[in-house]
């Protein structure tokens, strides 16, 4: 877990209201559009790429591990996590409750993902987190920072990575879940600002990160945490 989240000047943040919510799967599947701005998923993106990311790979299937390619940045910082979740989110869990307890705000071990051409993050599920005071994760958070809801043209496209800094459309990256006989239950394109929720632990569904085909998908990872 980063520890230098609390010195970086993150974009300013302003209040969103009357937010756009679509249910894929009822409360255990939503995206939520505008989450972030545009001039605001851009400052994220451009303060990440200063921080510098590192590359993040698995050793695959063979190992038990689902296989992942991409490169990260994760930091902690209370303060950003309370911003974003005041920003609006925290309406958006007011009629969720889980095993009696309550949306309380975000994981403050904040994730920066980024995916070039190329790139992609095989089916996998989240685990549930257990933090401090009995406080426990039940729903993952992805906000794009990038995309304009281009799919890609084939599942099984790939072409060698580009330069992350390019300004290419994005193309590709889509999240998809998965229900019973690998069925597909939605594949959401990103759509840069847009958040995406999806309930983990134990109810979490098979999912995976679409290869990116042109372009660089960029996303701001926490998860809701309950108490």
């Amino acid at each position: 877990m980063g520890d230098k989240g609390e010195s970086i000047k993150w974009p300013k943040i302003k209040p969103k209201s009357n937010l756009n919510v679509s249910y894929l799967k009822n409360h255990d599947l939503f995206t939520v559009e505008n989450c972030l701005s545009s001039d605001e998923s851009k400052g994220f993106v451009k303060i990440a790429e200063s921080i510098g990311f590192t590359h993040q790979g698995s050793r695959g299937p063979a190992y038990g591990e689902a296989f992942r390619d991409n490169h990260r940045i994760s930091v902690n910082d209370p303060v950003l996590a309370d911003t974003i979740w005041q920003s609006g989110l925290s309406d958006l869990f007011t009629d969720i409750k889980i095993r009696r307890k309550v949306a309380v705000g975000l994981n403050p071990n904040i994730r920066f993902y980024r995916y070039s051409a190329g790139q992609h993050f095989g089916r996998h599920i989240d685990e549930s987190a257990d933090l401090e005071d009995g406080k426990r994760t039940y729903y993952t958070l992805l906000i794009y920072l990038s995309g304009n809801g281009t799919k890609s043209k084939s599942k099984s496209s790939s072409s060698k990575a580009n330069d992350s800094t390019s300004a290419e459309p994005l193309v590709g990256g889509e999240t998809v879940f998965y229900g019973l006989r690998n069925s597909i239950v939605a594949e959401v394109a990103p759509v840069e600002g847009m958040a995406l929720f999806h309930i983990h632990g134990d109810k979490c569904m098979l999912h995976e990160g679409r290869n990116v085909s042109k372009g660089v998908k960029y996303v701001f990872r926490s998860d809701v945490v309950f108490a």
